[in-house]
């Protein structure tokens, strides 16, 4: 996994990723990885009011956001932080072959990748078996480019 992830940020300058939980695809390694070689790497802290602040990865201290989630304990940056990164990587439940990603149901994501000014490439990152025919989907879900899983990337096509 963490080597499709590297191949993903091999040329980029500042990456949007996420610090994975027990239950997900690791991503820490290759957190580390891009901080290593000087990538920024910004991760988010949930909000409140459903919107993700971002704070610089360190590979340091961690605490946990609202939601439970896992974050760096570093200087938070605000919602617009992230219309810096020429990457992005977000979590998935599961992801279906025309990009449609399922959540949590939260609508973090969504809020954030609907928000950015200028949208870099986006890829969900999942198990093999999380990468199925369709999923449900409303009017505010945003698609990713691509997936990421332990056997490889898979882009996908843009849907007119």
């Amino acid at each position: 996994m963490t080597g499709h992830l590297i191949e993903l940020a091999s040329d980029v300058n500042a990456v949007g990723a996420y610090l994975s939980t027990r239950d997900e695809p690791g991503t820490r390694d290759f957190l580390a990885w891009a901080h290593q070689q000087g990538i920024t790497t910004l991760v988010p802290v949930s909000r409140e009011d459903g919107l993700l602040d971002w704070t610089q990865y360190d590979g340091g201290a961690e605490s946990e956001d609202v939601q439970g989630m896992p974050v760096a304990v570093t200087e938070r940056l605000g919602p617009g932080a992230i219309d810096s990164v020429d990457l992005m990587v977000v979590p998935a439940a599961c992801v279906d072959r025309t990009g449609m990603r399922l959540g949590w149901g939260r609508g973090y994501f969504d809020r954030a990748l609907g928000s950015m000014r200028r949208r870099p490439p986006v890829y969900a990152v999942i198990f093999d078996s999380e990468l199925l025919e369709t999923v449900p989907s409303e009017a505010h879900d945003q698609r990713v480019d691509g997936v990421v899983t332990p056997s490889g990337i898979t882009r996908f096509s843009p849907v007119s």
